[in-house]
């Protein structure tokens, strides 16, 4: 009697034992599948960030400091510093399309003087772009702060580097014209939504380098035209 109540209790304790690796192995494949779960949200964290991360941001860059100095002095009107940032003169685009023909090109020298000295002598910058196409004839100063900086794009909420963000109704031929240069653009998506964006502005200034230095050949202001 006393053998088969001990093979009884064996038998349960070995019953016991199957249920408890039973126990484990469901626990264990529960615990495994919640860390793929896991695993797998966190790589699709990962891939986001990755994806935010791999947008293209020019905010260490050379190119964009330059920018930002040459803005500063455009803003606080420190014209007699341009000349450091140009060599071989700079052209003026009012509008995104570049008319290579019409858009007024000045170097350093002349550009200080109309700024600085000759602030009342009215220069020739392009063709306005209406249903009339006059010429646009204003003072240096005054084509700054209509077709330069107008608003203030230091504080452009949307910057890009060799990419252009504007697109209105005019052409835009920024690549062909400076092929093998870098450019920055700042850009104002709008200002009153009563306009619904039509208000956009842009400003692009063009680098050149020269004997590993870069220097400013282009600022192209841009808008919406009739």
């Amino acid at each position: 009697m006393w053998g088969f109540f001990v093979l009884h209790i064996y038998d349960i304790l070995r019953h016991m034992k199957l249920l408890k690796l039973v126990l484990v192995s469901v626990m264990y494949f529960i615990v495994m599948s919640c860390n793929n779960v896991q695993n797998t949200e966190s790589g699709t964290n990962e891939d986001s960030l990755s994806e935010i991360k791999a947008v293209p941001l020019i905010y260490d860059s050379v190119v964009l400091t330059l920018s930002k100095q040459i803005l500063s002095i455009l803003k606080h009107e420190n014209y007699q510093q341009l000349d450091s940032f140009i060599d071989g003169g700079v052209r003026f685009s009012p509008y995104g399309y570049i008319d290579t023909l019409h858009d007024k090109k000045l170097t350093a020298e002349q550009l200080v003087n109309y700024l600085t000295k000759n602030k009342l002598e009215r220069i020739d910058w392009g063709i306005l772009d209406d249903e009339n196409g006059k010429p646009i004839l204003l003072t240096a100063q005054e084509y700054f702060k209509k077709f330069v900086y107008d608003v203030d794009f230091l504080d452009a909420p949307n910057l890009s580097l060799n990419k252009t963000i504007s697109s209105g109704n005019s052409l835009n031929n920024i690549d062909s014209v400076y092929g093998n240069c870098t450019y920055v653009e700042f850009y104002f998506p709008g200002f009153e939504e009563k306009y619904d964006g039509m208000d956009w502005r842009s400003l692009k200034l063009v680098f050149e380098k020269q004997d590993n230095k870069l220097f400013l050949i282009g600022v192209v202001h841009d808008q919406w035209t009739i």
